[in-house]
């Protein structure tokens, strides 16, 4: 068991930044950094719907546990609802004890449509697909969340996370 081994979960709305985030932090910590995202696993390659049972539920616990062993860090990303993801989060919380660093992007719906303007993906939907999945405030609630916001820029959050993780 890779008793040092971190983890770090990004969540938020569609739009929000969290896979920039997550592949600078990769970039920023190197070698042996395992990142996870919820969309490459549930949209390409399980090419499944979320919601309660989503058949990626399985999948991601088996990554994190693999990260857990073999990997100095671990980074979950993706909107991951609370409520449907509850059972990863309590597995998280077993698997990696003190060592969660959580961030939860609080960004407004406006924002996260320009933000989705950006992306390479950004054909693929839309803003009504994403008010359909805009989940306000969405807290895991049995994991300490720290809060990003607008005012807090890509370089800033990266920095800010790294220092958590680094300091701890």
């Amino acid at each position: 068991m890779n008793k040092k081994s971190k983890i770090i979960i990004l969540r938020g709305n569609s739009g929000s930044g969290k896979t920039t985030a997550a592949k600078s932090l990769q970039n920023k910590f190197g070698r042996g950094t395992l990142l996870i995202s919820q969309d490459v696993i549930r949209r390409e390659m399980l090419w499944v719907k979320d919601g309660i049972g989503t058949k990626a539920l399985s999948l991601l616990l088996e990554l994190v546990k693999y990260g857990k062993e073999n990997c100095d860090i671990v980074i979950l990303e993706g909107i991951l609802n609370a409520n449907w993801y509850r059972e990863l989060f309590e597995q998280i919380k077993i698997e990696f004890d003190l060592r969660i660093y959580a961030y939860y992007y609080e960004i407004p719906f406006e924002e996260t449509l320009i933000r989705h303007q950006t992306k390479s993906n950004c054909h693929e939907f839309g803003e009504d697909e994403m008010k359909l999945w805009w989940n306000e405030k969405d807290y895991i609630g049995i994991i300490p969340e720290k809060i990003i916001t607008t005012d807090i820029s890509l370089d800033r959050t990266v920095d800010i996370i790294f220092q958590d993780v680094m300091n701890n």
